[in-house]
C-alpha cells in the first residue's frame, strides 16, 4: 500500500510540474488563434523540451541558478495557464480536441510506472527497470541521473567527472539530464524512485508526438484510436518506456516534425517562417536527446523535400531554428569536455573504446581495414539484423531448448530478446497488415483511400529509415542495427502503418489483430521474469495499472470531434507571430 502511495503521489507531482510548460505552452497558441492540433502539439513538445534544456543550462551556471530558474519556470507557466483560461477567449473546440492526448499522456506514463512496478521494486528503482521487461540491460539509464545530480550541485565550478565505462558528461546529450534538473528544485530527482517516475513520464511525451501524426493525416476516428493503442500497448513503449534512456523522448520530436510534413497545411506552411523555426527546433531537440534520431531525421527531410521544397528563407529559418539549440551544446562538447564523439565513433566506425581520434579519421580507418568486400559484408549483416536473421534462429532454437527443460520464463525471455532486437520481429504479427494491402491491390479491392496512402508513407519512412541506417551503421556486433540503436520513431511508425494499412481494406481484420497484439503483448510482458529479491505482485498495483490501460482504450477509441479533411486546404499565413492562424 505504501510502494502504490508512493507511485501516485510521485507521478501527481511530476506529471504537473513537467506538463505544466507545454500545456502554457498550447494554450498561448490557441489563444493567438493557432487552430491546427499538429501545430499546437509540436509548439507544446517544443516549450517542453526547450524549458528543459534552459534548465541544464542554468544549473550549468551555478546550482542557486537552476533552482531559481525551476520555481521560476513553474510559476511563469502555471501564471500563464491561469491567465490564458480566464481571459474566456480559447476556441472550446480546439481545446477538445487537445484533452485527447492530453490524457492519453497522463494514463499512458501511469499505465508505463504500474506495470513496471507490478512486481514491486519501488525500493531499487533504476536497477530493477534494467531487467524488468528485457534481460539485463547497460547502465544508459542512470548516466543522466548520475549528471545530473553533479550538475545540481557543482555547476561548472569543479571539473567534470567521469561516468563509470569512461564516459564523458559530452558523450551523451544533455535533454534529459534537462528535464530531471528542471524538477531538482521541488525533489530529490537523482533518488532512484523520483528519478525513474519523472524519467517515463519524459519519455511518455513520444504518445503527443505520435498523436500530432494520426491527427495530422486525417484518419477516421476508430483506425487513429486503435492506430495509438497498438503503439502503446507494445515493446517499444513498455521497454523503451520503463528503461528510461533518452531514446523514446527524442521519438517524440521526430514524430511531431513528421506530423508537420504530412499535414495537409504543409503547402501553405511551406511559406511561414514561424512553422519553418519550429521544425528545425523539433529536429534540433531530437538530436539533443539522443544522436540516433539522426535516422529519422534523413527519410523525414526527404519526405519533406517531396512533399514540397520550401524557400531559401525558410531552410534558412529552420537552420536559424535548430542552431539557436544545437549551437550551445556543440560549444560545450568542443571547449568544456572534448571530444564528446565517442557515440558518433562507435556507431559510425565500430570503435568502441576510448581513442584521442578524430570522427574521420576513425571512419577512414575503420573501412580501411575491413576492405571493400568486408564493409559489403557488414552492411548486409546490418540488412539482416533489421530482418532479424540469422536471430530467429538463434532465439527460436533457444527458446525451444528452454521449453524442453521445463524453463517457459526463459523461452519467454528469448521471444522479448528477439523483439527487442529486430525490427521485422518486432512487427511480427502486424505485419499482417502489408500483406492484406498486396491481397487487397491484387483483387482490386476497394480501400479507405486516405489511411491507404498514409499507411504507404508509414512504410516509406520506415523503408527509407532502414536502408540509410544500414548503410551508415559500421556494421560489426556492437555497431549493428539493433532496433535500440537507431531512431525508435521508425518501429513505431512501421506498427502504426501496418495497422492502418490493414484497416483502410479490411476493417474488421484490423480490429481483431489490433486486439490480439495488444493482448500478446501484455502476455509476453506482464511476468516479471527477475524479480528482485523479496518481491511480489501486488493486486492494488494490478489494479491501477488495468484502470489505466482501460482508460486509454476509452479515451483512444472514442475520440473528438472528426480530424479536419485531409483534402481540404487550412490557411496558413506567413506571419511569425502566432505561428500561423489557421
Amino acid at each position: 500500500m505504501k510502494a502504490n502511495g508512493e507511485l501516485v503521489a510521485g507521478l501527481l507531482a511530476h506529471l504537473i510540474l513537467l506538463g505544466a510548460p507545454g500545456v502554457a505552452a498550447a494554450l498561448y497558441a490557441v489563444k493567438r488563434g493557432v487552430r491546427n492540433v499538429p501545430a499546437i502539439l509540436a509548439i507544446a513538445l517544443v516549450a517542453s523540451g526547450a524549458t528543459a534544456y534552459a534548465a541544464f543550462w542554468a544549473y550549468y551556471g551555478a546550482s542557486g541558478l537552476g533552482q531559481a530558474y525551476d520555481f521560476l519556470l513553474f510559476l511563469a507557466s502555471a501564471a500563464a495557464i491561469a491567465w490564458c483560461w480566464r481571459s474566456g477567449d480559447l476556441d472550446r473546440s480546439t481545446l477538445r480536441e487537445l484533452r485527447a492526448p492530453l490524457l492519453l499522456w497522463i494514463l499512458g506514463s501511469c499505465f508505463v510506472v504500474f506495470l513496471g512496478f507490478l512486481h514491486g521494486g519501488v525500493d531499487n528503482a533504476v536497477t530493477m527497470s534494467s531487467f524488468r521487461f528485457s534481460g539485463q540491460l547497460p547502465s544508459d539509464n542512470d548516466i543522466p541521473r548520475y549528471f545530473a545530480e553533479w550538475f545540481s550541485t557543482h555547476g561548472h565550478s569543479q571539473p567534470l567527472p567521469v561516468y563509470p565505462g569512461e564516459w564523458l558528461s559530452s558523450d551523451r546529450p544533455p535533454l534529459q539530464i534537462g528535464y530531471v534538473l528542471a524538477q531538482r528544485g521541488f525533489f530529490n530527482t537523482p533518488q532512484y524512485l523520483h528519478y525513474e517516475i519523472l524519467c517515463v513520464i519524459e519519455q511518455g511525451l513520444w504518445i503527443v508526438g505520435m498523436w500530432a501524426v494520426l491527427t495530422a493525416a486525417g484518419l477516421r476516428a476508430r483506425t487513429r484510436g486503435l492506430a495509438m493503442l497498438v503503439a502503446m500497448v507494445s515493446d517499444i513503449a513498455l521497454v523503451h518506456g520503463f528503461f528510461v534512456w533518452p531514446k523514446l523522448i527524442a521519438a517524440a520530436f521526430v514524430l511531431a516534425a513528421f506530423a508537420l510534413v504530412i499535414s495537409p497545411a504543409w503547402k501553405q506552411w511551406r511559406d511561414n517562417v514561424g512553422i519553418a523555426a519550429l521544425f528545425g527546433a523539433l529536429l534540433a531537440l531530437a538530436m539533443l536527446s539522443h544522436g540516433s534520431s539522426i535516422f529519422g531525421v534523413i527519410p523525414l527531410v526527404l519526405i519533406a523535400a517531396w512533399r514540397g521544397i520550401p524557400s531559401w528563407r525558410w531552410l534558412g529559418a529552420a537552420v536559424l531554428g535548430g542552431l539557436v539549440l544545437m549551437g550551445p551544446w556543440m560549444a560545450f562538447q568542443h571547449y568544456e569536455a572534448p571530444p564528446g564523439n565517442r557515440l558518433l565513433k562507435w556507431q559510425l566506425a565500430g570503435e568502441t573504446g576510448v581513442t584521442p581520434k578524430g570522427t574521420v579519421e576513425s571512419i577512414e580507418d575503420a573501412y580501411d581495414r575491413v576492405g571493400l568486400n568486408g564493409a559489403l559484408d557488414l552492411k548486409a549483416d546490418n540488412l539482416g539484423e533489421i530482418v532479424g536473421w540469422p536471430r530467429l534462429k538463434t532465439e527460436y532454437n533457444g527458446a525451444v531448448a528452454n521449453l524442453e527443460a521445463d524453463k517457459p520464463g526463459y523461452a519467454m525471455a528469448n521471444v522479448r530478446w528477439l523483439r527487442f532486437f529486430s525490427e521485422l520481429p518486432f512487427l511480427g504479427f502486424l505485419l499482417i497488415g502489408p500483406l492484406a494491402m498486396l491481397i487487397a491491390r491484387l483483387r482490386r479491392q476497394r480501400h479507405e483511400e486516405n489511411e491507404w496512402r498514409f499507411a504507404l508513407l508509414c512504410f516509406g519512412f520506415y523503408v527509407v529509415a532502414c536502408v540509410a541506417w544500414a548503410l551508415l551503421e559500421f556494421g560489426t556486433p556492437e555497431a549493428r542495427t539493433t532496433i535500440h540503436v537507431g531512431s525508435l520513431a521508425i518501429p513505431l511508425l512501421g506498427a502504426v502503418g501496418c495497422i492502418v494499412g490493414l484497416r483502410s481494406c479490411f476493417p474488421r481484420l484490423a480490429a481483431w489483430v489490433a486486439g490480439f497484439n495488444i493482448l500478446f503483448v501484455l502476455a509476453l510482458y506482464v511476468p516479471a521474469l527477475e524479480p528482485d529479491p523479496g518481491t511480489s505482485y501486488s493486486p492494488l498495483t494490478a489494479l491501477l495499472a488495468a484502470a489505466s490501460l482501460a482508460g486509454m482504450a476509452f479515451v483512444a477509441l472514442r475520440g473528438t470531434s472528426p480530424p479536419p479533411d485531409p483534402a481540404a486546404p487550412t490557411e496558413v499565413p506567413a506571419a511569425p507571430e502566432a505561428l500561423a492562424h489557421s
